[in-house]
């Protein structure tokens, strides 16, 4: 969801069937590990991907794949 670039807590919330809460708990694990990042605007909140973490992460486990999953 986060590609495209940044959206609310409120915008990510909609695209699930989950409690705010349940949503909130998940975007500050994200934070935590460093694949999120927040910005504040007004009275809104607004999470985008963190890319070079989240490249870092994609090549660590493209490790465990093996070289018949190499291109």
């Amino acid at each position: 969801m986060l590609r495209a670039g940044k959206l609310s807590a409120g915008e990510i919330a909609d695209a699930f069937d989950l409690s705010g809460a349940t949503i909130s708990y998940h975007l500050s694990q994200l934070k935590k590990a460093g694949l999120i990042t927040e910005s504040k605007y007004k009275n809104f909140v607004y999470y985008e991907l963190n890319a070079s973490v989240f490249e870092e992460m994609m090549l660590w486990i493209s490790q465990f794949g093996g070289k018949d999953h190499e291109e």
